[in-house]
């Protein structure tokens, strides 16, 4: 018997979500694990016939992340015929109880766009979706196998990260409002995964005239305290 069609949702067309954080030390991403099926996946979700994309992916990233108003940049169109996983589709219903035949279309062959977001670590509440059994940060060299494309995704994203974090200066959407220059520092070198001279990151983020520079912040001696900066 033919499945029961949606008359919710746009048809084959999906959205996929790399939620980027920074806690510090290493760049993470989100990533949820499915009800029962030890399967691994992206946040994403499906964007209604009354609905822009912009607004499906805008909400989606606010319910699993609890903060409105993230940077969000739309990155690529995931097209390939063999991307869809029907059989793995209908794990997951069958271990949510979910009717196959009403959610027959779920199984179709779907393109889905990529989007990045980044946002500040520790403002972050993560929630998993109604299909989930939890939402978790993952260092991102230590992301898991993902279920479908995801992995390619997430290292698509990653590539669109590191050559765009100079035009589009990723820090003031992963540091807090206020950050020293080391903390600044640090979020470039765990996104390029490499180590940078002090003096000529220094030198560079100030020749570019997009910081205001603040009080010192004083943790230990008066000397050695570090300014601390916002963007402009």
């Amino acid at each position: 018997m033919k499945g029961i069609k949606n008359k919710k949702f746009i048809p084959n067309l999906s959205y996929d979500c790399v939620i980027f954080g920074f806690n510090g030390i290493n760049l993470k991403i989100l990533i949820l694990e499915y009800h029962n099926t030890g399967l691994f996946a992206l946040p994403g979700g499906f964007i209604k016939k009354n609905q822009s994309l912009q607004d499906a992916v805008n909400k989606g990233v606010e319910e699993r992340t609890g903060i409105k108003n993230v940077f969000l940049d739309q990155f690529q169109v995931f097209g390939k015929p063999e991307r869809s996983d029907p059989a793995a589709m209908r794990r997951i219903l069958v271990a949510n109880d979910k009717n196959l035949e009403k959610n027959e279309w779920m199984m179709d062959r779907f393109i889905t766009v990529g989007h990045y977001a980044l946002i500040n670590y520790e403002d972050v509440n993560p929630k998993p979706d109604h299909l989930s059994d939890s939402i978790d940060w993952y260092d991102i060299d230590s992301v898991p196998k993902l279920m479908m494309d995801h992995n390619e995704i997430v290292n698509k994203a990653l590539e669109v990260l590191r050559n765009n974090i100079s035009e589009k200066i990723i820090g003031m959407n992963l540091l807090p409002p206020k950050f020293t220059m080391k903390q600044l520092q640090q979020v470039f070198e765990a996104i390029l995964d490499q180590t940078l001279r002090r003096t000529s990151f220094q030198r560079k983020m100030l020749s570019l005239d997009i910081l205001q520079r603040h009080e010192k912040l004083f943790e230990g001696k008066a000397h050695k305290a570090p300014y601390l900066y916002s963007f402009k």
